[in-house]
């Protein structure tokens, strides 16, 4: 069993040190500033899964707070800044938050990305905004590519259609595969993309009965 508890004082922990230690040279300070970021959402996941969520979301605040300070001095392409923005705001409840933070993103231009990860920022960010038709073309070309989980294009693509059985065996298999895998983000052993992913299907009444795991609160 995880000690959340203990998972939640070292995040803790980690962004104060790097608050106190933030450089002056912009390259140093967005990797700084990216680290942080990735801490206070450890911290977010930790607390929520003791279900402390108020708490939760003032770290998951901090978070998208962090990773979109970190975009103006990141190299070209670090679409994990924008994107961990949308699923902290998403994963704090934060609705009017997430559409923010959603369309900042666009305006980055991650639909014109050559990489997957940039379209997924751009579907992400579309999804969020509920602009499935224009969310379609983008995740079908992530599904298309072997350099991006099948499952989670094929979960993405199934919310953009509003198919809720094709949704429900997609989600299950992105569950499965955190259940499966030896290492997580900030050693945080939670499924929060899964997380993610419901919330935006709930949107479009597609969210998934999915069988209890230690993975999720």
């Amino acid at each position: 069993m995880a000690d959340w508890a203990e998972h939640e004082r070292r995040e803790a922990e980690r962004y104060r040190d790097g608050e106190a230690r933030l450089p002056d040279d912009p390259d140093e300070r967005q990797r700084q500033l990216t680290r942080m970021g990735n801490a206070a959402g450890g911290a977010g996941l930790a607390l929520l899964m003791q279900g402390r969520r108020d708490e939760a979301q003032e770290w998951f605040a901090r978070a998208a707070e962090r990773y979109r300070e970190s975009w103006e001095n990141a190299p070209p392409g670090s679409w994990g800044r924008p994107i961990g923005a949308i699923k902290s705001r998403i994963l704090a409840g934060d609705s009017a938050g997430a559409e923010a933070e959603a369309r900042w993103a666009l305006e980055q231009g991650p639909a014109e990305a050559t990489s997957p990860i940039g379209r997924y920022a751009a579907t992400l960010a579309l999804l969020t905004l509920g602009r499935y038709e224009e969310a379609r073309p983008v995740a079908s070309s992530i599904r298309e590519r072997d350099d991006f989980p099948e499952a989670v294009a094929d979960a993405l693509a199934a919310i953009c259609a509003e198919d809720r059985i094709a949704y429900v065996e997609a989600v299950e298999s992105v569950l499965e595969s955190f259940e499966t895998r030896e290492e997580y983000l900030e050693d945080i052993p939670i499924a929060d993309t899964v997380l993610v992913l419901q919330a935006l299907a709930a949107r479009r009444d597609l969210e998934a009965e999915l069988p209890p795991s230690a993975l999720l609160p």
